[in-house]
C-alpha cells in the first residue's frame, strides 16, 4: 500500500515547527516527508532587524536546516516554488516539480509597499538575511563614504525608517545603540547624524498598551530618534522621501538611507495559485485548512485567522506561526492514520515583548506590563524559546542569547 505523501513548502518558523514535530509524530513506514525551502539554512525573522542594525552578525541569525531535520524521515529540497496547481495536487518548483497528497503552504509573506511610488527601488527592507546584510552594510559605507568626502553631504547621515510598528521600532532600537559605535569607528560627529521615523497611523505600535507605547517613544527620543506620527510616505527618491500630513503640503526630507519596514503581505504564490486570497493571506478553517481544499494547510504568514474577541485578523506573527505548525503536525498525523476529527486552532498568547535595543524592551508578559531590563532579559527568554522548540538544548547552546543582563 503506498504511502500518502506531505509536502511542506518553506522552511521558516510555522514550516520548521511543522516538519520537526511531524517526523516525530509520524512513524517511517505511515507517510513520505516533503520539506521544500530556497535556502539550506532557516532564518529568525524576529532577529533580523539586530542583523540590518550591525548589532549582531547575520550568521548569527541562521542555522541549517539539515542539522534540526531527522533525514531518515523527511526529504530536503532545496528549491523555489513557482506555482501550486492544488487541482492536479502538484507544486510546480524551478527545477522541477512534486506531487503531494498532503500539502502544507508556509512560505512566508512578502513586503506590502501599499503602491507608494519608488519604495521598491529606493528603500532597503529587514525581509531577510541578504537584506539585513545590504542595508548594514549601506549604512556603513555612508559613514565610511561621509568621513571621506572633501564636501561634507550631512543629508548621507539621515536615516529614514518608514513604519512605527514592531520591526520599525526594534530596528530603531538597534540602531540608537550602534549609531554611537559607527560615529566613533568612523570618526564622525554624533551630532550630524539624524533618524527619522515615519508612520501614518496616528500612534506608535498600533495595537499596543499605550503606557509602554509612551516608554518606548520617549527612550528613543532620548536616544535622538525624531517622530512623525500621523504622517503619511508619498514617494521615494534618490535623495530621501516626499510626506504629507494630513491636509498639509507635500514636503521632502532628505536621507542618505530609507528603511521600509511598515507592511506585510501574504505570498505572492497563493494568488499566482488561484487561491481565494486578501493581501497574499487565505481565511482558512478551524483546522487551518484551504475552504473546499481539505488536503492544503496554510500556516504563518500566508493565513488569515480571526481573533473573535475584537472580530480582526490576528497579526502575522513567530509565535502564531509556531503553534500553527505543532497544531497541523498533530492533524497530519491523524489523516495519515484515517481519522476524521481534527483539532482546531486557538491562538494561546503568551505574551509580546518589543526590543528596544540590547538592554531595553517593552512587554505584557502573562499579563503583566514589564519594561527596561526585565522585559529585555524576557525578549531574550523568548528568542530561546523558539531555538529550543525547534532543535532543543544543542540549538540553544550553538545560537542562543545568553548575554541577558
Amino acid at each position: 500500500m503506498r504511502k500518502p505523501k506531505i509536502v511542506i513548502l518553506g522552511a521558516g518558523y510555522g514550516g520548521l515547527m511543522t516538519t520537526v514535530r511531524l517526523q516525530k509524530h509520524v512513524g517511517i513506514n505511515e507517510a513520505d516527508i516533503v520539506l521544500v525551502n530556497k535556502n539550506d539554512y532557516h532564518y529568525e525573522t524576529t532577529w533580523l532587524h539586530e542583523a540590518s542594525a550591525g548589532t549582531l552578525h547575520h550568521d548569527k541569525v541562521r542555522y541549517e536546516i539539515r542539522d534540526v531535520i531527522d533525514r531518515s524521515k523527511v526529504d530536503f529540497i532545496q528549491d523555489t516554488v513557482v506555482e501550486i496547481k492544488k487541482d492536479e495536487k502538484k507544486v510546480v518548483l524551478e527545477k522541477g516539480e512534486v506531487q503531494y497528497d498532503y500539502l502544507v503552504i508556509s512560505l512566508g509573506g512578502e513586503p506590502e509597499t501599499f503602491g507608494i511610488k519608488g519604495l521598491k527601488e529606493y528603500a532597503f527592507g529587514i525581509t531577510n538575511v541578504n537584506s539585513s546584510r545590504q542595508l548594514r552594510e549601506h549604512i556603513e559605507y555612508q559613514f565610511a563614504t561621509y568621513n571621506m568626502e572633501e564636501e561634507k553631504n550631512d543629508n548621507r547621515l539621515s536615516i529614514v525608517v518608514g513604519g512605527a510598528g514592531f520591526t520599525g521600532i526594534e530596528f530603531l532600537g538597534e540602531l540608537t545603540n550602534r549609531i554611537p559605535e559607527l560615529c566613533h569607528e568612523y570618526d564622525v560627529d554624533y551630532n550630524k547624524v539624524k533618524i527619522i521615523c515615519v508612520e501614518a497611523a496616528p500612534t506608535v505600535l498600533p495595537g499596543f498598551d499605550p503606557e509602554l507605547v509612551n516608554y518606548a517613544v520617549s527612550q528613543l527620543e532620548r536616544k535622538g530618534v525624531e517622530f512623525l506620527i500621523g504622517t503619511a510616505i508619498k514617494e521615494a527618491t534618490p535623495d530621501g522621501i516626499i510626506v504629507a500630513k494630513g491636509e498639509e503640503e507635500p514636503r521632502e526630507i532628505k536621507a542618505g538611507t530609507v528603511v521600509w519596514a511598515a507592511g506585510v503581505r501574504g505570498n505572492s504564490i497563493i494568488e499566482k495559485s488561484g487561491f481565494e486570497a486578501m493581501r497574499g493571506r487565505v481565511k482558512v478553517t478551524p483546522e487551518l485548512r484551504v475552504p473546499g481544499f481539505d488536503d492544503v494547510f496554510i500556516i504563518g504568514d500566508s493565513s488569515l485567522v480571526i481573533n473573535e474577541e475584537i472580530n480582526r485578523p490576528y497579526p502575522p506573527t513567530a509565535q502564531i506561526a509556531m503553534q500553527q505548525g505543532e497544531l497541523v503536525a498533530r492533524n497530519l498525523a491523524a489523516l495519515v492514520r484515517n481519522k476524521t476529527e481534527l483539532e482546531t486552532f486557538t491562538f494561546d498568547n503568551k505574551g509580546t515583548v518589543c526590543s528596544l535595543g540590547e538592554d531595553d524592551a517593552i512587554g505584557v508578559v502573562f499579563g503583566k506590563k514589564i519594561t527596561g531590563a526585565k522585559a529585555s532579559f524576557m525578549k531574550k527568554v523568548v528568542d530561546n524559546r523558539s531555538l529550543y522548540m525547534i532543535g532543543g538544548a544543542g540549538l540553544v547552546l550553538k545560537k542562543g542569547k545568553f548575554n541577558v543582563f
